[in-house]
Formats: C-alpha cells, structure tokens, sequence
C-alpha cells in the first residue's frame, strides 16, 4: 500500500493541523470539494498548481483503499 505519509501531511503550523497534500498549504479536502462540484481533476491542479498529478491520484487511491476496505466499519467507528 502506499505510504499515505508519502502525499499527506498534518502539522499542527500548517493550517491548524489540517490534511494537506505533502510540500504545499493545500487542503486534502480541497481535492474532493473540486470533484463534488464537478470540477475535473486537471481543473484542480490548474486552481492548485503547487500539487502534483502524482499526488492527487495517490490521494484518491488512498481514499479508494479505505472507503472499500473490509475494515471499513472499524474506520467509521473510529471516526464517529
């Protein structure tokens, strides 16, 4: 599996701790805001060019991995 650390990080400076793609400001949210209104992905990085294809791709593989893992109710549990 893909080191989610690799493209993720939370630092308690850098937006109050909030899950940014690796190397830049930009708000793991932000990527799925863009695709909830219909935005492609290349008009995600158009709007947030600090963030590499690489990067967005592994995140939506990582999100992919968790939304289908078979563990998926431990997960919701822990987040609830």
């Amino acid at each position: 599996m893909t080191n989610i650390r690799d493209f993720i990080s939370i630092d308690q400076e850098i937006l109050g701790g909030q899950p940014v793609f690796k190397g830049t400001r930009v708000p793991i949210e932000s990527l799925f805001l863009h695709l909830e209104k219909g935005v492609t992905l290349d008009g995600f990085l158009e709007d947030f060019p600090t963030v590499s294809k690489e990067q967005a791709i592994s995140v939506l593989g990582i999100a992919e991995k968790i939304m289908t893992s078979k563990n998926i109710e431990k997960i919701y549990e822990a987040a609830a």
